[in-house]
């Protein structure tokens, strides 16, 4: 069981790791410029990604099939804060407050959208992909609010940095409560097919797009010098100490499988891309950001498999 867990896992991962090395590829060999990297990465995050969150909510959501919905958003900010507490319990092997601050950014955000939405797609059979998203967008709605308020006010250093609220509504973000809004007041059944089959076709070109985005993204880091106990700690806590805790807990209390494979699937997931790109925007000093991404990206190839496989040979979903 725990071998063909592991195949099926393995699997899916390989075919997410040949849209990242498309992209990384198209980087390394200039055929995608930084400019042209940026372009696509706006395109989905404002466009395509969105598009999708909309659509699957108006398709497959509703109030009385998922009157537990308002679980996943929190459910997204306890695994934020299980981040933050580890970090915190490691931060002490760390010199410098800027350096303490990046290391626990790097423990408590992961690449919650993009290799989550891949890797489902291709793990999952297609009768449950449908329910998987729901619950994967849901998740999303916490996660882009703390990351994009609580995540950005650590990682710039500063008390006089004023909390900008739009930062809070991101075009995922906005599309999900859009989606929302949409089924509460029963406007589903009224959207034209004129409207939601293109409004579908451009959320379709999400995944290899998005996949070949987070590729491009890794080929830009700029490694530099390694500090090794810091990256030794955050691949430890980051892709051993967590996806273990959610993987004895989701066992432990025998929760619904999809949701304790969402939860394990988060939870074993690489450090968030994003955070290079909040280092970038606000011009903050790259201490250990770059290298945590890279590495923990490199690393998850092998440890996203082990985890989701002893969870799938437990609990397989048929």
């Amino acid at each position: 069981m725990l071998l063909e867990s592991f195949k099926i896992t393995g699997s899916a991962v390989g075919q997410i790791l040949l849209l990242g090395a498309l992209g990384y590829f198209l980087l390394k060999r200039n055929i995608l410029s930084g400019e042209g990297l940026s372009s696509i990465s706006r395109i989905v995050i404002e466009i395509t990604l969105p598009a999708l969150m909309f659509c699957q909510l108006v398709k497959d959501f509703s109030f009385t099939k998922y009157p537990d919905w308002w679980v996943f958003p929190l459910i997204s900010i306890a695994i934020t804060i299980a981040g933050l507490g580890l970090g915190a319990l490691f931060m002490g092997f760390i010199r410098g407050t800027k350096q303490k601050l990046q290391f626990i950014n790097l423990i408590a955000f992961q690449n919650s959208g993009y290799l989550p939405l891949a890797l489902l797609a291709a793990l999952l059979p297609a009768d449950k992909i449908g329910e998987m998203f729901i619950y994967l967008f849901l998740f999303l709605l916490g996660f882009n609010l703390i990351m994009w308020s609580f995540g950005v006010y650590m990682l710039t250093f500063t008390r006089t940095k004023k909390f900008e609220l739009g930062s809070l509504f991101s075009p995922p973000v906005i599309a999900t409560l859009a989606g929302l809004a949409v089924i509460f007041l029963g406007w589903d059944r009224f959207l034209p097919g004129l409207v939601m089959k293109p409004l579908r076709l451009v959320g379709d070109c999400t995944l290899p797009l998005a996949m070949i985005v987070v590729g491009a993204n890794i080929a830009e880091v700029k490694v530099g010098r390694i500090d090794k106990k810091a990256m030794a700690l955050v691949l430890l806590a980051k892709l051993v100490i967590l996806p273990a805790l959610g993987l004895f807990l989701m066992l432990k209390f025998a929760v619904p499988e999809l949701f304790g494979l969402l939860v394990i699937i988060q939870l074993a997931m690489p450090s968030a891309t994003s955070l290079s790109v909040i280092t970038s925007h606000y011009k903050q000093e790259d201490l250990l950001i770059s290298q945590g991404i890279f590495y923990s990206h490199i690393v998850s190839i092998v440890t996203i498999p082990v985890f989701l496989s002893l969870y799938l040979a437990r609990v397989m979903i048929q």
